[in-house]
């Protein structure tokens, strides 16, 4: 029996995958599945750049709005989730298309990654985040640091989430998470599948993340996060942990002015993707997509509508 297709899209945030994703889909009778760990909050829209209902052209999307931002989402969820969007798709006969920026993610998936457990360790989780909470986020990194430093150069100090899980898991096992996870990325893929990856020269996509955080501003995202904070969400939520919403909320707590909330959106934001360009260097069976080299959307689809396993035709 012939392995599901899948088919992934992937790139630094601002560097056009939305557009590109729809019209694909159109072209290949596609649907969306959003590989993206915020997008499936409600109620937060202009700091994750959702995409709305009215842009869709019709294209279903999934994994969007699916929570309350009070929830957690986590990488177990979204592997659960998207596998069973990825078989609904196929039941329906259509082309599931994963499409987003967070690689950790889209990996789970295609590989099927077993993940491991510590949930007998409770009591030393809720040591590193009070040791977290009272030292700050740059303390418990430089903590990893030290036991796991291929870890730490891919886990940003601000996501004290998943750095509490590398050291919890160090604490546990007296092994790197990051060599866990290097075994893991050994494994069989489990789907038939085509890995895209956008991407283009540094400082344009560094100019389009300026150009999109001031669009963010103009459309209204201080607003946003002022009516999270009145639902009485605190700001502590991993939710409100996100690129924008993290730097506003410390904005309105008067923790620093609104033009350096800015600023520190942007320079965030372009960390993250050197870190997401960093995360899909690594990756195996990667096709890239330079707009440097391929000039406009068009081309690019014409790429990808080349290759054999999109059409199901060996190449001449």
């Amino acid at each position: 029996m012939a392995m599901q297709k899948l088919l992934v899209l992937t790139g630094p945030t601002a560097v056009g995958k939305t557009g590109l994703s729809l019209r694909l889909a159109k072209m290949l009778d596609g649907e969306i599945i959003s590989a993206d760990s915020m997008q499936v909050y409600r109620g937060m829209d202009i700091g994750t750049d959702k995409i709305r209902p009215d842009q869709m052209e019709g294209i279903p999307h999934h994994l969007i709005d699916i929570l309350d931002p009070r929830e957690e989402f986590n990488i177990y969820r979204f592997q659960q989730e998207a596998v069973k969007a990825i078989e609904a798709i196929s039941a329906r006969g259509h082309l599931p298309m994963l499409v987003g920026g967070t690689g950790f993610y889209i990996q789970s998936v295609l590989y099927r990654t077993r993940f491991a457990e510590s949930d007998d360790n409770r009591d030393y989780r809720k040591e590193l985040e009070l040791r977290a909470e009272k030292l700050g986020a740059h303390a418990l990194h430089e903590e990893l640091v030290t036991v796991d430093p291929a870890s730490a150069a891919v886990i940003h100090e601000n996501n004290v989430k998943r750095v509490i899980r590398a050291l919890e898991y160090y604490h546990q096992t007296g092994e790197c998470i990051s060599s866990h996870n290097e075994r893991e990325r050994t494994r069989e893929p489990a789907y038939d599948f085509r890995y895209y990856v956008l991407t283009d020269e540094r400082e344009k996509l560094y100019e389009r993340i300026n150009v999109r955080v001031d669009q963010m501003i103009e459309r209204g995202l201080e607003q946003e996060v002022r009516g999270l904070l009145a639902l009485g969400l605190t700001g502590e939520e991993p939710s409100m942990q996100g690129l924008g919403y993290r730097q506003m909320t410390g904005y309105l707590k008067g923790e620093w002015s609104f033009g350096e909330a800015v600023d520190r959106i942007k320079r965030d934001t372009r960390h993250f993707a050197k870190r997401q360009l960093t995360w899909f260097r690594r990756e195996r069976d990667v096709f890239w997509l330079d707009r440097r080299m391929l000039q406009g959307d068009d081309a690019i689809i014409g790429r990808i509508l080349a290759d054999s396993w999109t059409t199901g035709k060996e190449n001449p």
